[in-house]
C-alpha cells in the first residue's frame, strides 16, 4: 500500500529512531515466536508487525477503552476469544495465548471480509462499524475497498501506518535508520510447573532476575502461578534445563509459603484480607469459596508467597515492605494511599510506571485511589523509604 497517509508515517518512523529502537528492543523478546505463529497459519506476515502499531510491543500498554497487552484485548473481546481473566492471570496480557487469540479473531475477520485491509480496519474499528461503512457504500453505489469507506478517523490511518512500518522494516537504508537485527531462533520456552508456584522460586531456580520473568510471563498479575492454572510458565531457552531440575528436586511444602487462619467470631473475608494483605479474591480462590459467608472454626489457607513481611517501625511510615526469596533484586512494597496520592506521584516516588502500577493492582490510570487503599509495587530495594531503614522481621 502506498500513499500519502503512509508516507507521512513513514517520514514520522524516520524521524524517531529511538522510538523505533526502544520498540524493537521489546520486540526482541517476543517477535520470533509471533512470527512462527503467523507462519503456521499461512497469514501475511505483515500481521507479526501489527503489535507495534498496538502496542509498541508493550505488554504492559493500556488504552483508554480498557484494552491491554501487545494486542489490546478489550475485556469483552477478550473474553470471546476465550482468554482467561482472575485475580491471578489475565490471558489478555499473556504473550503465547494473546497472539493465538488475536490471530484467530483476524483470521475470522478475514474470512467474513475477505480482505486483510477491511479484515485490520474491523480489528481497530470493530465489525459493525466496517458492516456499517459497507452498508452505506453499497446503497450509494460506491466502491467497497478499504480506501473507499468512510471509517473513524483512527481507523484510517490504522492500516497505513502499519504499512509504514512494515516498509522501514524492510529496507530501513531507504529512510536513513539501522535497525537491530532480530534473532532467529526462540528466545523462551514453555516449562509446565505442575500445580502452583511462587514466581520468585521460578526466577530462583531458573536463575534470572524477577523482573526479566515478568517480561516473558506478563500475564501473572501476582506473586505466583494460578492456583487451578495455567500451570506453564515462559523461561529462556537456556534456563530450561535448570528449572525442570530445580522442580524435580523442589519439596510441594517449598513452592508456595502459606499462613492458616482459623476463623473466629467477627471474622470477615475482608477483614482477613487486610490482616494479611491479601485480596479477597485470592483467598476465595484458595480456599474455593463462592461467596462471603465464614463458619466460626473453619481453617483457611492464606497464601504467602515465600516472602518475610517487613513492618516499619517508623510511626510515619504507611508502607509494608516484602523482600522475595530470590534475593534484594526486587522488592515488594505495599504503599497505602495517602491524601494527595495518584498513581503518577506513587511511580514518580518509587521509580516504576504508570502502567506497571495499573497490572500489579488490576487498576486503571483513572481510577480514583481511597485513603488507605494498598498499592502493590516492585521496586529497587533502593526506592525503600529512607524512613524505614529500622525495622524488624517477622514470619
Amino acid at each position: 500500500m502506498e500513499g500519502p497517509r503512509v508516507a507521512r508515517y513513514e517520514q514520522w518512523f524516520a524521524n524517531n529512531p529511538q522510538y523505533v529502537e526502544n520498540m524493537l528492543q521489546r520486540a526482541n523478546l517476543y517477535l520470533y515466536q509471533i512470527v512462527q505463529d503467523v507462519s503456521k497459519r499461512n497469514m501475511p506476515m505483515e500481521i507479526a508487525l501489527l503489535p507495534a502499531i498496538e502496542s509498541a510491543y508493550s505488554p504492559d500498554a493500556y488504552s483508554r477503552s480498557a484494552a491491554i497487552g501487545l494486542w489490546q484485548f478489550e475485556p469483552s473481546t477478550g473474553r470471546l476469544w476465550g482468554l482467561k481473566n482472575n485475580w491471578w492471570y489475565n490471558g489478555e496480557r499473556d504473550i503465547i495465548a494473546s497472539t493465538n487469540a488475536a490471530l484467530d479473531f483476524l483470521q475470522s475477520l478475514h474470512n467474513q471480509f475477505h480482505s486483510w485491509d477491511l479484515a485490520l480496519a474491523a480489528y481497530n474499528a470493530g465489525q459493525g462499524t466496517v458492516e456499517a461503512a459497507i452498508a452505506h457504500n453499497k446503497a450509494l453505489g460506491l466502491g467497497t475497498h478499504y480506501r473507499d469507506l468512510r471509517l473513524p478517523l483512527q481507523t484510517e490511518h490504522y492500516v497505513p501506518k502499519l504499512m509504514a512500518f512494515v516498509n522501514i522494516v524492510r529496507d530501513p537504508a531507504k529512510y536513513g535508520l539501522t535497525l537491530r537485527a532480530i534473532p532467529n531462533s526462540p528466545y523462551f520456552v514453555r516449562v509446565n510447573t505442575g500445580s502452583q508456584v511462587d514466581l520468585s522460586v521460578i526466577a530462583r531456580l531458573a536463575n534470572m532476575s524477577l523482573k526479566q520473568l515478568y517480561a516473558i510471563n506478563p500475564g501473572f498479575t501476582h506473586w505466583a502461578t494460578a492456583p487451578n492454572g495455567p500451570h506453564t510458565i515462559l523461561v529462556p531457552v537456556a534456563t530450561k534445563a535448570a528449572l525442570i531440575e530445580g522442580l524435580s528436586q523442589l519439596p510441594p511444602q517449598d513452592r508456595m509459603q502459606w499462613a492458616r487462619h482459623r476463623v473466629v467470631p467477627g471474622d470477615t473475608l475482608y477483614g482477613i484480607s487486610r490482616e494479611y494483605g491479601v485480596s479477597i479474591a485470592a483467598i476465595r480462590s484458595t480456599n474455593h469459596l463462592y461467596g462471603d459467608l465464614l463458619h466460626v472454626g473453619q481453617n483457611l489457607l492464606i497464601p504467602m508467597a515465600g516472602r518475610r513481611l517487613v513492618v516499619s517501625r517508623h510511626p510515619a511510615a504507611r508502607t509494608e515492605v516484602a523482600l522475595a526469596r530470590s534475593g534484594p533484586q526486587r522488592v515488594k512494597i505495599i504503599h497505602r494511599v495517602r491524601p494527595g496520592d495518584t498513581l503518577w506521584s506513587i511511580a514518580e516516588r518509587y521509580r516504576v510506571y504508570v502502567t506497571q502500577l495499573e497490572r500489579w493492582n488490576v487498576l486503571n490510570a483513572h481510577d480514583v485511589l481511597r485513603l488507605g487503599q494498598r498499592i502493590l509495587i516492585w521496586a529497587s530495594p533502593a526506592m525503600v523509604p529512607s524512613a524505614m531503614a529500622k525495622t524488624r522481621v517477622t514470619e
